[in-house]
Parts: structure tokens; C-alpha cells; sequence
């Protein structure tokens, strides 16, 4: 009897466990940010590239708080996104919607979204091999 009891409470851990497990990658499977190069192109006779990303974030995907040591220019293709630089108040973009941020500016950008996707175009010209994100805390 104690055997049984132990092998049903023993079952319903597991089946708990295997519960958590799923949703836990059920909401990782919705968070993914993907960037594709679109363009990395050296500029003639100068120390600077250009760089194309079409970046798309899932549904509820966020980009936490970095900067990127050269400007970008983001362009909205689909969804609506939030962009916040450090110390000002949240910017929405939608469809067609662009936004500068100059070079070391803090700022953080999400999918507000839990439908629909975000897919946005980032423009950066930057010394070479310094044009990805840092991340700050």
C-alpha cells in the first residue's frame, strides 16, 4: 500500500515536472529575437562598414538595455515595437515608422504584442566590427 501511494505521488511530481517543462518552452519558443544580415559591406578607402539587419522579435520579445557604439536608424516593416532610450519616456513605431538613435545612446525596444510579430530594419554605419549591441545592466 505504502508502495502504491509512493508510486502515484512519484507519478504526479513527474507529470508536474513534464507541465513545467512545457510551458516553460512554450513561453522560450514565443521570445525569440532573430537577426538576419541583409547587407556588411566595407566602405572604399575608410575604417567604416555598412551594416543591414531585418531584425523580427516574437510576440512579447524584448531586447534589455544596451547601446551600440556607432548611431543606428531603425525602420519598422511590420508590428508595432516600443523603443525606449535612457531617461525619456517610450516611443512607439509602427509599420513605416523610423527612429535615429545616435551612437552610445542606453536604450532598450520590445514587442508589445502577444499576437503579432515585430520585423524591423536596423541601418548602422560603424567602425569595422563595432557595430553589434553591449549590453548594460
Amino acid at each position: 500500500m505504502l508502495y502504491r501511494g509512493f508510486s502515484l505521488s512519484l507519478m504526479g511530481i513527474v507529470a508536474a515536472l513534464i507541465l513545467c517543462l512545457l510551458a516553460t518552452d512554450e513561453v522560450l519558443s514565443q521570445q525569440p529575437i532573430t537577426h538576419t544580415p541583409l547587407l556588411m559591406s566595407a566602405l572604399r578607402d575608410a575604417p567604416e562598414e555598412v551594416i543591414v539587419w531585418d531584425t523580427e522579435y516574437a510576440p512579447g520579445a524584448m531586447n534589455p538595455r544596451h547601446f551600440h557604439p556607432a548611431a543606428i536608424t531603425f525602420r519598422v516593416i511590420s508590428g508595432t515595437g516600443v523603443w525606449q532610450e535612457e531617461g525619456k519616456e517610450p516611443v512607439t513605431l509602427h509599420a513605416g515608422d523610423s527612429l535615429f538613435t545616435p551612437a552610445g545612446t542606453v536604450h532598450s525596444h520590445w514587442n508589445p504584442s502577444s499576437t503579432e510579430g515585430l520585423r524591423f530594419l536596423e541601418f548602422i554605419v560603424a567602425e569595422k566590427g563595432k557595430g553589434r549591441s553591449i549590453p548594460r545592466p
